[in-house]
């Protein structure tokens, strides 16, 4: 029977990971995706010992990589007690039937891993309910040999199809029932989440939006003088915390919303836009962004893109990047001819270049600090402040005061 495992399953298994690298997708890139994974797959507790990468145009619809590949990655698994391979995309049905024959060993697609990580972090039933839903959905279309694990959920009698029905169709309206019961159960939970942001009053609203483990919550932690989770580790925070938080005679509302990645599965997407209305609603949003990885610019395009995703795009932004106390740089010689990105550039020159950053014609006010280290907090509560008070009085939240003698 074929059958994407789940990582309640799998824990602590040794596996490898496979990537497909298609056009436009640099070497550095690769290995930057595959990093990714990598922590994914350590989240889950599961032991990452070996990657396999193959650069094709596009992936190959039977097997994912080329048959060449595949036989490479099977000798590999079978002579080192490999017993899970992830695989950096979302697969289908078939690729991962065919996959299981030709490497003898469970599957897990980025999706499914995603989503097993989002059912090990629900804590509230809100959270469960988006995380089951996202689940079904994405086994909607990849039902084909898993009808023993469904009717074990579903349980009673009659549920085989006796009539001659075929069991496909039966495994699919169990599905369907479910994701039904389950749309149904957030809309009472939305009905109800909506009248409390509506006993909030005229207070103003603050969203914490960013790429996940780039320290939001942290910086909740921080602002609020709350206990909010916090972890290093992707995914730490699922349910949106709201904390009444005031600056000197000043109060407002901060929430710390579930982190954004990179190929974030659409089932989970939809099913947590009700729980981003937490950010559709705010004044305005704190981008906070990891300024220390290497590819903080890419995560910074993801998180734009989600927000457009969820209808969130025209909010205005205030971006503060976390963690230079982490941030390493290699100083260029005067001969060096590679252009200016992170990596190459000090931070007072990255300071310089993203306090003239635009967006729509606007530039977005930004600032560096270490939330772990405390250093540029006093600034960032101060300009929150003039923020704040600032939307208070009516007017748009950012004039010039942020770009005016920046100090750390």
């Amino acid at each position: 029977m074929s059958q994407i495992k789940t990582i309640q399953q799998e824990r602590e298994e040794r596996a490898i990971l496979v990537s497909a690298i298609t056009q436009g997708v640099t070497d550095f890139e690769a290995k930057e995706y595959l990093d990714e994974l990598q922590f994914l797959a350590l989240t889950a507790g599961i032991e990452t010992i070996e990657r396999f990468y193959q650069r094709l145009e596009f992936p190959n619809s039977r097997t994912y990589v080329g048959s060449g590949k595949i036989e490479e990655i099977a000798n590999y698994i079978a002579e080192n007690e490999i017993n899970l391979a992830i695989f950096d995309d979302e697969l289908t049905g078939a690729q991962v039937r065919n996959l299981e024959k030709e490497l003898k060993c469970p599957i897990l697609d980025r999706t499914s891993l995603i989503l097993d990580i989002f059912n090990l972090r629900a804590q509230t039933a809100y959270a469960k309910t988006q995380v089951q839903l996202a689940r079904y959905q994405y086994i909607l279309p990849r039902l084909t040999g898993m009808w023993t694990h469904l009717e074990r959920q579903r349980g009673g009698r009659g549920t085989r199809g006796g009539s001659g029905e075929k069991q496909l169709e039966t495994d699919k309206r169990i599905v369907m029932d479910k994701i039904s019961l389950l749309k149904e159960q957030l809309k009472k939970i939305d009905k109800q989440m909506a009248v409390q942001r509506g006993n909030r009053g005229r207070m103003v609203r603050v969203s914490l939006v960013g790429y996940t483990n780039v320290g939001k919550s942290t910086i909740m932690n921080l602002l609020s003088k709350s206990n909010v989770f916090a972890e290093n580790k992707l995914f730490a925070t699922l349910d949106t915390t709201v904390r009444k938080v005031v600056i000197e005679n000043i109060p407002f509302l901060l929430s710390d919303t579930v982190g954004f990645i990179r190929k974030l599965p659409h089932q989970l997407v939809e099913s947590f836009k009700s729980t981003l209305d937490e950010v559709r609603e705010s004044d305005f949003l704190i981008h906070v962004i990891d300024v220390s990885h290497p590819n903080f610019e890419d995560q910074i395009k993801v998180v734009n893109n989600t927000l457009e995703e969820i209808g969130a795009g025209d909010k205005p932004i205030f971006m503060v990047f976390n963690k230079i106390d982490a941030y390493t740089y290699k100083q260029k010689s005067e001969y060096d001819l590679v252009e200016d990105k992170p990596g190459n550039m000090s931070l007072k020159e990255l300071e310089n270049q993203w306090k003239r950053h635009e967006k729509n014609g606007k530039i977005i006010p930004a600032i560096f600090i270490s939330a772990r280290n405390k250093i540029g907090i006093d600034k960032l509560r101060n300009d929150l402040y003039k923020m704040v008070s600032q939307t208070i009085k009516g007017r748009y939240p950012f004039n010039d005061f942020l770009w005016q003698n920046f100090e750390e």
